[in-house]
């Protein structure tokens, strides 16, 4: 059986693709400024699409493409986009698998992959992707350590949807002969934990360890005033909290539901202050930009116990990857 991570999973584009064939069933004209042309012969509503966040766009792309290539083998991002893994900003390329092919090559923004490696090919919906399995292993070989760390985390992480195990990712790389991406990948098999609730943590985490700031425990429960209050970090030595947030929790969408959710955090938030637990907040945003996150730490006495380490946190800067993202209030996590 081929498993999805629920709730990220876009095994649909997430607008309708319109083709010519199609636009003359229906009697539309596929024309500016109204429709916009996502791939040669495949058009979307314009004002639609450009509402959509990133990586939605890219979810858009990647079906596209599979309107006019429907037996292509995804992989990479454009697997990862099928099985629900998180994706930050919106891909530079569609990536394809094509076991026959004697190189790996690049037509335009599609670049087909080969390996030496056979990789496990399944079928999801009416799309062929390469496994969760090897398309994790894949992406902790070839992204940003941050990002890679939060598509690992995601992967074991139940609460994320996650299915797979760190012993087995662990295994699968160090069966792949191709010795590219294998410190990184290592990296990140270090420093994976199922605990992880959302990308937003996991890439917090990457940069509180590169800010040389303590280790955090990971969901500490605590039990006040009759309430079991769960945090997202929690550092020993000061008893401060830290919470990366996400708007999608406060379902913004539905504005009493949002001024519910506001008012009972608000309400463990100040509780958790009555019992001496300095609080510090963020969001991915935050994270990436690294000074919002080591304000928020430093506002909640927590200290930094190893020299920062530069070079790991320039390479939150590097997105090589995907297009240009500027994230805006409701882009802040790709999890929610």
């Amino acid at each position: 059986m081929a498993y999805t991570l629920s709730g990220r999973a876009q095994l649909l584009s997430p607008l309708p693709l319109y083709t010519r064939e199609d636009a003359r069933m229906l009697g539309l004209r596929l024309e500016a400024p109204r429709w916009h042309r996502v791939r040669k012969g495949v058009h979307v509503d314009k004002k639609q699409y450009l509402a959509l966040n990133d990586w939605q766009k890219y979810a858009v792309c990647v079906h596209a493409y599979l309107r006019l290539h429907p037996d292509a083998i995804l992989c990479l991002e454009s697997a990862g986009v099928i099985h629900g893994l998180p994706q930050f900003g919106e891909g530079r390329f569609i990536h394809v698998y094509d076991p026959r092919a004697m190189a790996s090559q690049r037509y335009g923004d599609i670049r087909v992959h080969t390996s030496r490696d056979p990789r496990r090919v399944v079928r999801i919906g009416a799309t062929l992707v390469t496994s969760l399995l090897d398309t994790v292993v894949d992406l902790a070989r070839v992204m940003n350590p941050a990002d890679a760390l939060a598509v690992a985390d995601a992967s074991i992480s139940a609460v994320q949807g996650g299915s797979l195990r760190l012993d087995a990712l662990i295994e699968r790389g160090r069966e792949l002969e191709d010795p590219r991406g294998r410190a990184r990948m290592r990296w990140v098999w270090g420093h994976a934990n199922a605990l992880s609730e959302s990308p937003a943590e996991s890439i917090s985490r990457a940069v509180i360890m590169w800010s040389g700031y303590e280790m955090p425990e990971l969901q500490r429960e605590f039990r006040y005033e009759g309430h079991v209050d769960r945090c997202d970090f929690y550092f020993r030595s000061n008893g401060a909290i830290g919470e990366a947030d996400g708007w999608g929790k406060y379902e913004l969408d539905d504005p009493a539901e949002a001024a519910r959710r506001l008012r009972d955090e608000k309400r463990r938030e100040d509780r958790l202050r009555r019992h001496q637990h300095p609080m510090g907040r963020w969001d991915l945003g935050d994270a990436w930009k690294v000074s919002p996150l080591r304000a928020a730490l430093d506002g909640a006495g927590v200290r930094m116990v190893r020299p920062p380490v530069p070079a790991m946190l320039a390479t939150l800067r590097v997105r090589s990857r995907a297009k240009p993202w500027r994230p805006t209030p409701r882009e802040t996590d790709p999890a929610e």
